[in-house]
């Protein structure tokens, strides 16, 4: 399998992520001002904070197509699919997927080992045979390309490190390519698949452990945060009655 070109045009440390960056605008040098600099003032603009969004959970039809968004056969469509199967069906953070190394993956056990957890921690997660199955191929896309077991398991073609910001332009792109209308990032994943066990009866300690999280309370609250099913349960069953006239 020939070196396929990244996704967006990424080859390792691309030219953009080498960029320095000042309040979320390019740094730019500009002409010389008519005053010498001692006698100029620095004047600081005040920002609005920014508006922090509702995360948007995706459903098995939009998942599946953001999977199907990916090359089919090209190295990176099938990397970009084995990424998207460990946020979506680990619910790893993206920190923690990018870490990962070929080692940490048990087919056999059906598990992956975090060893890069938030704070430090470590973890093993659950992972179901589908994913897994997504996994392996880009695996052997790997081998192929001669990428050695001590680079990513998610890397690029040339076994660098992939990098938070080229998945986080990656991501939307592919939901734009999919025809998706919410907002598709690697948090999102991680809380879709939240939202899905907890939908399938999953005990709400299980998914604490599976997320990573050290309280199960901390998990309640973002369980609720994504979807309050207790609400829309008690919501759902109410029936029309004689105050509101009958069924309509």
């Amino acid at each position: 399998m020939g070196h396929a070109r990244e996704y967006g045009g990424e080859r390792g440390n691309s030219s953009a992520n080498q960029r320095e960056w000042h309040g979320g605008e390019s740094v730019r040098a500009t002409a010389p001002t008519a005053r010498p600099p001692t006698t100029c003032r620095t004047y600081r603009m005040s920002r609005k904070p920014v508006r922090s969004l509702p995360v948007e959970v995706l459903n098995d039809r939009e998942a599946s197509a953001l999977l199907e968004a990916c090359h089919p056969t090209l190295a990176t469509g099938l990397r970009n699919r084995a990424l998207i199967a460990v946020l979506y069906r680990a619910g790893l953070r993206i920190t923690e997927a990018l870490e990962l190394r070929p080692k940490d993956v048990d087919d056999e056990r059906g598990c992956i080992r975090v060893l890069r957890g938030k704070g430090g921690r470590q973890r093993t997660v659950g992972v179901d045979a589908g994913a897994l199955e997504i996994i392996q191929a880009w695996a052997v896309a790997r081998a192929v390309l001669g990428v050695d077991g001590r680079s990513p398991l998610l890397c690029t073609v040339y076994g660098t490190r992939l990098t938070d910001a080229y998945v986080r332009r990656l991501l939307p792109k592919l939901a734009d390519k999919a025809g998706i209308a919410k907002r598709v990032h690697a948090h999102g994943l991680r809380h879709t698949m939240a939202a899905q066990l907890r939908e399938e009866g999953v005990d709400i300690g299980i998914i604490s452990k599976q997320l990573g999280h050290q309280s199960i309370t901390t998990t309640a609250r973002y369980l609720d945060h994504i979807q309050p099913y207790a609400v829309i349960e008690a919501m759902r069953g109410r029936a029309w009655g004689t105050t509101t006239g009958g069924t309509p």
